[in-house]
């Protein structure tokens, strides 16, 4: 009878020892998780230096500059947008695009609506936007301290091509933008082909006198009633008969078929057919409006970046 007792016994102890195993067993599991939660934070730890990096780079590629104009009497705001590639390799030149805002808004208008180092970076320009302030970009023949077309042409581009490594030519310099800025662009290109080889507008108010009771046009300009002939010949508008149809100057004009201003692009598309002046005119769907314009900006590097290529391959 004693051993059966014995047998159990024996069994008791294993059972025993099984158990002690298995909480050695739990107790090194618990002591071995705190080193998986170090490596997850050690990976955090280095995402959120790449991060930084990535941001200090970013930052880097947005530069604010002041530039003195001397016949405006006053420094202008500008931002001015590098290609990450630009401090990877000194020798590298680029060409430059110059994007107007529209009225009312400033020269960090575009930036607020879209990152414009990745088109930088995609496209391989160097993207400047001035402040052109609601100048309609032309030179005032009333006031002094709006002389935007001098700025533009003269005083900003020579700083520009002074302090960055720029392509000088007019086949790398592009200007376009949007509504002011549209009508802007054009009046810059189409007053100086030989700076500009490549122009755009989105949405332009490209006839002035449609609007002649708004955006401060007046201001710059005069009242329309007692200055007629100056509002007309600072219209893009009227500026078609004055074009060459043999400029190979690269135009791209695009408005939203909602569009306030598609009467007159329209009309302007029409005027340039008349008078055989190349460009490239499309329509979309859309209003004033910054999701239009965002869309047709990439719509322009686009474009502008295959006009370039194609002159490298010295099809054009």
């Amino acid at each position: 009878m004693k051993l059966p007792v014995v047998r159990i016994s024996i069994c008791i102890a294993l059972i025993a020892m099984c158990c002690i195993s298995c909480k050695a067993n739990n107790s090194s599991s618990q002591v071995s998780e705190p080193k998986v939660k170090t490596t997850k934070k050690a990976t955090k730890a280095t995402t959120t230096k790449q991060a930084a990096k990535a941001e200090t780079n970013k930052s880097s590629q947005l530069q604010v500059v002041e530039v003195k104009s001397d016949k405006m009497g006053r420094n202008i705001s500008n931002l001015v947008v590098l290609p990450e590639q630009y401090f990877i390799d000194s020798s590298s030149t680029y060409p430059v695009l110059y994007l107007l805002h529209g009225y009312s808004d400033d020269y960090m208008a575009w930036q607020n609506h879209v990152d414009l180092t990745k088109h930088a970076n995609k496209y391989g320009f160097i993207i400047v936007c001035p402040d052109g302030q609601d100048s309609w970009y032309f030179d005032s023949p009333i006031d002094p301290t709006y002389q935007f077309e001098t700025y533009i042409t003269q005083e900003l581009r020579n700083y520009i091509e002074s302090n960055y490594r720029t392509i000088n030519d007019i086949k790398h310099r592009a200007i376009t933008g949007l509504s002011m800025g549209g009508h802007g662009a054009l009046w810059l290109a189409w007053r100086h082909p030989d700076i500009y080889g490549m122009c755009g507008s989105m949405s332009g108010g490209v006839d002035i006198t449609t609007i002649k009771d708004h955006y401060k046009i007046d201001k710059r300009l005069g009242k329309y009633a007692d200055n007629e002939a100056v509002w007309k010949s600072h219209s893009v508008m009227n500026l078609v008969p004055t074009l060459k149809p043999e400029n190979d100057q690269f135009i791209i004009i695009d408005d939203g078929t909602s569009d306030i201003f598609i009467k007159d692009n329209r009309a302007l598309h029409a005027a340039l057919k008349e008078h055989k002046i190349k460009h490239d005119y499309s329509e979309r769907p859309g209003r004033h409006s910054w999701d239009y314009w965002v869309e047709s900006l990439e719509r322009h590097l686009r474009d502008f970046s295959s006009r370039i290529f194609m002159i490298k391959m010295g099809d054009c």
